[in-house]
């Protein structure tokens, strides 16, 4: 995948260390060179001295060729409006950005912007939007038979029933996070598109799901 990343603080430089060592095709905007100095040894990807919201500066980065997007700097005005421009102008499918003020989560989402709040975060939050098909585990019982993992809904199951999920007591759905509320028991809940559901599996149902979902097993 083709990710640009703007902003190259603690989390931005993390993120995109990262995702460029998974093998994923990775640029990084800051207006600070020096910023830049935080990626890791292990990058490979692209530097731009820019701005997220320039257009010169994402026509380098390749935003129009971009199959995801992290606003990740440290104001949120500018880390909604690069969001808004790269789902807007660009037509990024998966868009996320980082918000200091969790209360402005709910105005964001409903834009179809997803956010991580700073009281929230983690790069496995922002990593979960960014590549809808990333497979990892939340948690494990010690030995290893049981998982929580947690899936963005992919767009051909919006519309039907999250209980459809639930398969040969192997898939159970534990909930789903909705426009930045929670819901527990979520199997008569119809999907919706950007819908994070919570899965609690059997190790044979981790691979059941990933495969019924479309993805590689973990």
């Amino acid at each position: 995948m083709h990710i640009v990343v703007v902003g190259s603080g603690r989390v931005g430089s993390d993120l995109a260390t990262q995702l460029s060592e998974e093998g994923h095709s990775v640029v990084i905007i800051d207006k600070n060179r020096d910023s830049f100095r935080r990626l890791g040894s292990s990058f490979s990807g692209q530097t731009i001295v820019g701005s997220g919201f320039d257009r010169d500066s994402l026509s380098q980065a390749g935003a129009s060729q971009a199959d995801a997007f992290a606003a990740v700097t440290n104001g949120d005005n500018t880390n909604i409006l690069c969001a808004r421009i790269a789902r807007e102008k660009y037509n990024i499918a998966d868009v996320v950005a980082r918000i200091y003020d969790p209360r402005r989560a709910v105005i964001y989402q409903r834009l179809g912007i997803p956010t991580v709040a700073t009281v929230a975060w983690t790069t496995q939050q922002v990593k979960r939007w960014l590549l809808p098909s990333d497979n990892s585990v939340a948690w494990s019982d010690l030995g290893s038979t049981m998982h929580l993992v947690e899936r963005k809904l992919p767009d051909a199951f919006a519309g039907k029933p999250l209980g459809d999920f639930n398969v040969n007591r192997e898939i159970h759905v534990a909930g789903v996070i909705r426009a930045g509320k929670g819901r527990v028991d979520a199997s008569d809940i119809i999907g919706q598109e950007n819908d994070v559901v919570t899965f609690m599996v059997t190790h044979q149902g981790l691979e059941e799901l990933n495969a019924l979902l479309g993805w590689s097993a973990a």
